[in-house]
């Protein structure tokens, strides 16, 4: 009795340069997180890119319940981050409606907060809690804070009126001076 071995068919070609593509797209894809991560959070002098936020229903910006980034140029931005479960963002939460409530008249400073994996009961007792008036919104799949490469929250972004980052501050401020500070510098 003879034995006969299947036939093992070879797979053709084509098959074989696109699945090497494809691993070598996914290395590269890997590759490139892996070096944003490395990079740390974005750096003061870099212009920052356009992004879009949408904000909670009663804490919109001049009526607007979405802003794109580049809309606000000629303002001075101060971007923060923050979450309804972070101790460290409430120790600056009311110097950072202090300082909004002194700056908001003149036009010049926008507030922006960015609420960072939360869900939106929490977030609206938290902005409740401390009498936040200031234009809020959900970083949606966190998008925004991948883009600043946060390392976590509360961190603050000062953004000058041509849309350069200035004054990034890790952690909560010590007073509402800390802020007024940077605010100032990027006012004159």
């Amino acid at each position: 009795m003879t034995e006969t071995t299947p036939s093992r068919r070879a797979v053709p070609l084509w098959i074989q340069i696109v699945i090497w593509v494809f691993l070598a797209g996914l290395l590269a894809l890997v590759a490139l997180g892996l070096s944003r991560r490395q990079q740390g959070t974005v750096q003061p002098g870099e212009v920052i890119d356009d992004f879009s936020l949408t904000f909670y229903s009663g804490y919109e910006l001049d009526g607007k319940t979405e802003i794109k980034f580049s809309d606000l140029r000629g303002k001075v931005v101060v971007l923060n981050f923050w979450a309804s479960w972070c101790k460290p963002c409430e120790q600056e939460a009311a110097d950072l409606q202090q300082a909004w409530t002194e700056y908001a008249p003149t036009g010049e400073v926008v507030f922006l907060g960015v609420d960072y994996v939360d869900t939106e009961a929490d977030a609206r007792v938290y902005l409740k809690k401390f009498g936040i008036t200031y234009a809020n919104g959900a970083d949606l799949a966190t998008r925004i804070s991948q883009y600043f490469r946060i390392k976590g929250v509360p961190e603050t972004y000062f953004v000058d009126k041509e849309g350069v980052l200035r004054y990034v501050q890790i952690g909560p401020f010590s007073d509402v001076d800390q802020i007024r500070e940077q605010i100032d510098l990027l006012l004159k």
